[in-house]
């Protein structure tokens, strides 16, 4: 019987945190690090939300925003409430402001 060998042609091991590296081409950790490293987080003041309606609406609104992943909201009911947003791509300042407005909001100044 004779050996066969079978060249895979791949270079790098997989990371040491696990995963199957990107050497397999699966795209897996490819994708993972890429939103890892572009991932940015936003602080806004919001006037005028007073329940979990309010939150929803918000809420909603800013996810609808291309590259907008996480809305965090800390309600402070007929006060000022921080929004916390997590994103993976630039948002404009008038895309914010406008997605407040259209929930029916104000950002404070």
């Amino acid at each position: 019987m004779s050996e066969q060998r079978i060249e895979l042609g791949l270079t790098a091991a997989a990371p040491a945190g696990g995963g199957c590296g990107e050497a397999c081409g699966c795209g897996h950790a490819a994708a993972a690090s890429a939103a890892a490293a572009a991932t940015a987080t936003d602080e806004l003041r919001v006037e005028g939300m007073t329940c979990e309606h309010c939150v929803r609406a918000v809420t909603e609104e800013l996810s609808s925003l291309a590259g907008v992943d996480v809305v965090d909201i800390a309600l402070q009911a007929g006060g000022t409430s921080m929004v916390r947003i997590t994103r993976t791509e630039d948002v404009t300042d008038d895309d914010l402001a406008a997605a407040i407005d259209e929930a029916g909001y104000s950002l404070a100044p």
